[in-house]
């Protein structure tokens, strides 16, 4: 019976990971549809813009569901690595020391930009330019960190994603 569970665990986590592949590809294809930096002033004049709005909220979007994603498969893969998951700060620790996470401030920045995201409603275009310009500056660390985390499983845990039908975008985004 506990080897069914072992290999519940470990599709689980293959599942994850291919997850991630596909909300990284995603999350580039958003970031791809803008010309960056924004300014306030440009994002006032195209305020009416509708596929640029959608674009914009389909970034937001997509930041907090890799986020997620990689918080989850994280904590899933240091649970199967028979490290401590009592407190996320724990994981982090571990994927700061394992180089998945260059340092676990980074993935607090990319926390806080992506909860201000979910509730700010501003309407200054100067704000939200900036939040969006953020956005997209954190969006690196959050992709290096899939990048990083889907090797150290296939290294570490021999648990790569689920399948490969993500793989070869996912693979495209880092050359």
């Amino acid at each position: 019976m506990s080897q069914d569970v072992l290999s519940d665990q470990q599709r689980y986590l293959a599942q994850l990971l291919e997850a991630i592949q596909r909300c990284a590809w995603f999350l580039q294809q958003s970031r791809n549809k803008v010309n960056w930096p924004i300014d306030g002033e440009w994002l006032a004049n195209h305020k009416k813009d509708v596929e640029l709005f959608e674009t914009l909220a389909a970034l937001n979007e997509r930041f907090a569901k890799l986020q997620d994603s990689l918080a989850s498969a994280m904590r899933h893969s240091a649970l199967l690595a028979g490290e401590s998951t009592e407190s996320f700060l724990k994981v982090l620790a571990l994927f700061e020391k394992q180089g998945v996470i260059d340092a676990t401030s980074d993935w607090q920045r990319c926390r806080a930009i992506r909860n201000i995201a979910a509730h700010d409603y501003s309407t200054h275009y100067a704000q939200i330019a900036e939040h969006f310009n953020l956005l997209n500056e954190l969006s690196d660390i959050l992709l290096h960190t899939s990048r990083n985390l889907v090797a150290w499983c296939a290294d570490q845990l021999q648990i790569r994603p689920a399948s490969q039908d993500f793989s070869t975008e996912f693979d495209n985004i880092f050359l």
